[in-house]
């Protein structure tokens, strides 16, 4: 990996390639928006500019030309917490902005794909009394229809929540590359300080909880808001981790349980961190200098 962050940062030829590069093929596009989000974070807009522009149109073909905006999304999106990350040095504040990039993207996937959207809805629709069972049949019509209206929605921001978690991803992947070569260590402190303020974890979860009451469309903010809840939990245990001096065996397990049981762990991360706005578990253990991964002071 160090080796790659080297190549990316040797010049702007070399940031396009694999910015490029990478956007060209379907199973990379994540890796060149890692790219694009670590020249963000050095050299700031003016000198990535270029390289973004380039590495954005593979990412417009594959839209255009096999309706898959993934790469694009993915690389406007990352780039833009990039730019935020680096003009707050918050991540935070950071997190909370991608809730905003999930909204925009859930516009984007709902004007654009509609009709698959909704077909896919219908199909859920038919067979949910049979994943229900009795509780789909002891409600009422006005029930079953208000949920049915909900699914397309939902299914929509589970879409979206899912493009932000990848562009995140990408933004930790390019701003660990920054510290390992700038500023090594300085991504780990970093990323293990992430907690939410409580009042802000209360608005999250509230906005979780009441947005399919809002309107159908407002349901799209429950898998939406969840995601800065869920990596502040991530941050929470990799910091409990650090200050017990726990083996990394522990990460790993955290990792592959994460995968294998996804509907279990992933909401109680959001959960933890819930709990660690009320009670911060890493208290003052946990640095509180301005020590960043930019490596520039």
């Amino acid at each position: 990996m160090r080796a790659l962050a080297e190549f990316i940062m040797r010049g702007r030829m070399q940031a396009t390639l694999v910015v490029a590069g990478c956007a060209a093929l379907p199973l990379l596009y994540w890796l060149g928006a890692a790219a694009g989000s670590l020249v963000l974070l050095r050299r700031g807009l003016s000198d990535a500019l270029g390289v973004l522009i380039l590495g954005l149109l593979p990412a417009l073909i594959w839209w255009l030309k096999f309706d898959d905006p993934r790469a694009l999304l993915v690389l406007l999106g990352s780039s833009g917490l990039a730019l935020v990350l680096r003009a707050s040095e918050s991540w935070v504040r950071t997190l909370l902005v991608s809730v905003a990039m999930g909204l925009v993207f859930s516009v984007v996937l709902g004007a654009a794909f509609a009709p698959q959207i909704e077909k896919l809805a219908q199909d859920l629709i038919q067979v949910m009394p049979l994943f229900l069972g009795d509780a789909y049949q002891r409600l009422s019509v006005d029930e079953q229809a208000r949920f049915a209206s909900l699914i397309a929605p939902v299914l929509t921001g589970l879409i979206a929540a899912l493009l932000q978690i990848v562009s995140v991803l990408s933004l930790i992947v390019g701003r660990y590359w920054q510290a390992l070569l700038y500023n090594p260590g300085g991504f780990g402190r970093e990323f293990r300080a992430i907690r939410i303020p409580l009042g802000l974890a209360m608005l999250l979860l509230a906005l979780m909880l009441l947005g399919p009451n809002l309107g159908a469309q407002m349901a799209m903010l429950t898998p939406l808001c969840s995601v800065p809840l869920v990596f502040a939990g991530l941050a929470l245990i990799h910091g409990l981790v650090a200050q017990r001096r726990l083996a990394g065996f522990w990460l790993v397990g955290l990792y592959v349980t994460l995968l294998l049981f996804m509907q279990l762990i992933y909401p109680l991360l959001v959960v933890l961190a819930i709990v660690d706005s009320l009670i911060d578990f890493r208290g003052r253990h946990v640095s509180k200098d301005t020590d960043n991964a930019n490596g520039e002071g």
